[in-house]
């Protein structure tokens, strides 16, 4: 049986980390401080200082379960039925869909401010090389590529450089119609790449 005031408590920190996320993509990191996030969660300061003793510690635990998040949407993204150009399109779309929106832009709030702070960056870079890591593990399952070979990964490391280039472009504006442009001519080359390199797409 489970413990009601651990449920509670797990709930309570599940806001806390969900309503911080949304607080740094909407509002910024200097609006985000320990009192706002706590008044947009419904939590009282108290509440969240029980959770979290400093800000930076609430943050970095946002972050983390922020890429814990995007690593859940790759995981979740389907294997594609179809083969050649157009399973490679459905991937990179997929890809460029679960890295960007609200936790690409929580997390570059908090990217802008750790580059400028040494003591965060030493706390973020590592959580971040681990997420590159999964997400680029993720790719090659989808893309059924051979990684060991750098030609391969030079290719998926362009797509996820793509990915999250189309994510910043989106930041300031709607940028959905020039982003299907771009995946779908990107998608397209990588499927002619990836053929003439003997991959099996479709199988």
């Amino acid at each position: 049986m489970t413990d009601p005031k651990q449920d509670r408590s797990r709930a309570t920190r599940q806001r806390l980390l969900e309503t911080t996320i949304r607080c740094l993509a909407g509002h910024g990191w200097e609006v985000s401080t320990v009192g706002f996030i706590a008044a947009e969660a419904g939590i009282s300061r108290g509440a969240v200082q029980h959770h979290f003793r400093t800000r930076e510690a609430l943050i970095l635990a946002a972050l983390e379960h922020m890429f814990e998040e995007r690593a859940a949407l790759l995981d979740a993204l389907p294997d594609p039925d179809d083969s050649g150009p157009e399973r490679v399109h459905i991937v990179v779309t997929g890809l460029v869909d679960a890295i960007g929106g609200e936790l690409f832009r929580a997390a570059l709030q908090v990217w802008t401010v750790a580059a400028a702070d040494p003591e965060l960056r030493s706390a973020v870079v590592p959580l971040e090389r681990r997420f590159a890591r999964g997400v680029h593990r993720r790719a090659v399952r989808l893309l059924r590529v051979n990684d060991s070979d750098p030609a391969m990964r030079g290719l998926i490391q362009a797509t996820l450089d793509l990915a999250r280039g189309l994510a910043l472009a989106d930041v300031l504006t709607d940028d959905s119609h020039r982003r299907a442009r771009v995946v779908r001519a990107w998608s397209t080359q990588l499927a002619a790449a990836l053929a003439a390199a003997h991959v099996t797409l479709g199988d």
